[in-house]
Order: C-alpha cells, then sequence, then structure tokens
C-alpha cells in the first residue's frame, strides 16, 4: 500500500487519507473488487458518516440502507455476498472510517 499508515486492525489512521484509489487499495487487502453494488454501499457509509459522525454496526447500516436504498440491498445475504465476515466492519474500513462499535 503506498504509504497509507493503518492501525493494527487495518484501519486508515487518518481519515482525511481516504480516496477511492484508497479504497481500491484496502479493498484488494480484504480479496473484494469493488464493483458498482459496492461503491454504492461504501458512498452511502460515507453519508451515513457525515450525518452521525460514527460508523455504523450492522443493525444500523441495515435500517439506513434500507431507508436510502430499499429492502433487498439491506439485507444481510446481500451484504455478506459483497463484504464477506462482518459487513459492517469491512465495509467501513474501505470506506476509510473508524472501526463500528460492537463488531467483532
Amino acid at each position: 500500500m503506498t504509504d497509507l499508515q493503518l492501525d493494527k486492525d487495518g484501519f486508515l489512521a487518518h481519515l482525511e487519507d481516504w480516496s477511492e484509489d484508497v479504497a481500491i487499495q484496502l479493498a484488494a487487502a480484504e480479496n473484494i473488487q469493488l464493483t458498482d453494488q459496492h461503491w454504492e454501499i461504501i458512498h452511502l457509509l460515507r453519508q451515513f458518516y457525515r450525518e452521525f459522525e460514527l460508523s455504523p454496526a450492522m443493525r444500523p447500516l441495515s435500517r439506513y440502507i434500507k431507508q436510502q436504498l430499499g429492502a433487498d440491498k439491506a439485507s444481510s445475504i446481500y451484504l455478506l455476498q459483497l463484504f464477506p465476515g462482518s459487513p459492517a466492519k469491512i465495509a467501513a474500513k474501505i470506506a476509510g472510517l473508524p472501526r463500528p462499535e460492537n463488531c467483532l
């Protein structure tokens, strides 16, 4: 990765270092190749962070996605397909946000 400072869990140390190129690098580290569906969630997460100043855990994230994009995209199955393992945590990492509280 090009000179990015990450914490021990791979989250950006400085949120202002985020860019779409950085997101692509962070996604690659998670073995994820970003598609339009990924970007839709990533940009929504960044919008959530601007609005509420926190990274959402899974339930608030699902609720927010449902309000903004509809129920199909808020389902945990859909999100797990995009961000395997822990969707809220991995999507927040790629979106350059702090680690969500209550995420393992």
